[in-house]
């Protein structure tokens, strides 16, 4: 029996490498016979650079940058050649003809600088934190040669239109006796009535792996839909809204592109990255789980398995419709496989060939369910399947 193992992270307690290698410990203890093949899943939040930079063998890069509240904090992104990405990703990312096969590319993933896991509860404000440090990484990636750029954007701690981002890049965003508003956090927005574009701006492309759909503005926008988890208060919303609204004007007037930017259908990922790259230096957005499927050469490892291990934190019914897990698992039952989902929380419905497993006890603290999940999903694998 060939077996692939492919988790996504338990946000808060494992790490999808971390769940691959536990699932697959218990289930070579119970199927010592068996063929298994791990591939950790990535969807653009924590682990997208280190996943997808170690599985095509590339080399991770570390940095020391701006936090998302201020303060220095350890960063990386990854570098990999160009003829090392499968030909399929290669081809979604429409990398330049005239860069050569040893041309690098950067893998840089924004929840490692900027990210909401790198604040408390109580750090978590979107009107004063920046991406200002996912700014340094993608100057730190031109600078150490890269000709391409892929950013990972989930997990974001922010709601600044990337404008910290562009800040690092060299954009100087100005009050009215011109004197420089650094870091723009949205807390100081009001101040901002200029901004300066760098006459200079040497960035290789950027492409954005992101599978929100969500516009920069609106009632599905940026603020009303992620503001709260970012710990934004109701009654703040409009507030930030209107803000919003007047420096992507001013974003979009400066560097001569359409307002019409902020409607494009993912504009308003991580809190307005996109929107903000976009504009100033012309980002593509890409379908992020396509593209980790492409890179990962998902395809292949599913036609030549003949079981299916999946999983992550919550697995829900709109999961079989969406990315990560769900989206490898309806793959798989597409193809006739049999499916195994090992989740913290499990309200999905069963299906033929469709096996669902919650490794949490109904009731159980968040607190301890988060501690114990390790333990969790190596006795629910190692249950499921029995003795050897």
């Amino acid at each position: 029996m060939r077996t692939l193992i492919a988790f996504d992270k338990f946000k808060d307690s494992l790490t999808a490498p971390d769940a691959c290698a536990l699932a697959a410990a218990a289930l070579a203890e119970r199927r010592p016979g068996w063929t298994i093949e791990s591939c950790p899943l990535a969807d653009g939040g924590e682990g997208f650079s280190d996943i997808l930079t170690r599985s095509v063998g590339g080399r991770l890069l570390n940095r020391e940058v701006t936090g998302p509240r201020g303060g220095r904090q350890a960063a990386s992104f990854g570098l990999v050649t160009k003829d090392s990405i499968p030909a399929p990703a290669r081809t979604l990312l429409d990398l330049p003809a005239t860069n050569g096969a040893g041309t690098e590319v950067a893998v840089i993933e924004m929840a490692t600088a900027s990210g909401l896991a790198l604040l408390s509860s109580a750090q978590r404000d979107p009107w004063q934190t920046t991406s200002r440090g996912t700014g340094e990484l993608l100057r730190a990636a031109a600078e150490a040669g890269a000709r391409s750029v892929l950013l990972g954007v989930g997990g974001s701690a922010t709601h600044d239109l990337g404008l910290g981002a562009l800040a690092a890049l060299g954009f100087r965003f100005l009050d009215g006796n011109g004197a420089p508003v650094d870091p723009p956090v949205p807390a100081d927005w009001d101040r901002i009535v200029r901004i300066e574009v760098p006459p200079d701006l040497s960035l290789p492309p950027v492409a954005i792996a992101c599978d929100v759909t969500n516009p920069l503005l609106g009632p599905r926008g940026a603020a009303a839909v992620y503001g709260p988890q970012k710990g934004l208060r109701p009654q703040d919303l409009s507030r930030l809204e209107a803000s919003s609204l007047r420096l992507a004007e001013l974003v979009s007037g400066a560097c001569g592109r359409p307002a019409a930017l902020r409607d494009v259908p993912g504009a308003g990922a991580a809190g307005g990255i996109a929107f903000g790259l976009m504009t100033a230096v012309g980002a593509r957005l890409l379908p992020g789980f396509d593209l980790v499927a492409a890179w990962l050469d998902l395809e292949t490892r599913l036609s030549r398995a003949d079981l299916l291990i999946t999983g992550e934190g919550r697995f829900d019914e709109s999961s079989l419709e969406g990315k990560g897990p769900g989206a490898v698992a309806a793959r798989a039952l597409a193809l006739g496989k049999p499916v195994h989902v090992f989740a913290g929380q499990v309200t999905a419905a069963g299906r033929p060939g469709l096996h669902l497993h919650a490794i949490t006890p109904a009731g159980l603290p968040l607190a301890q369910a988060l501690r114990e999940a390790p333990e969790r999903l190596a006795h629910s694998v190692s249950s499921a399947f029995g003795s050897a």
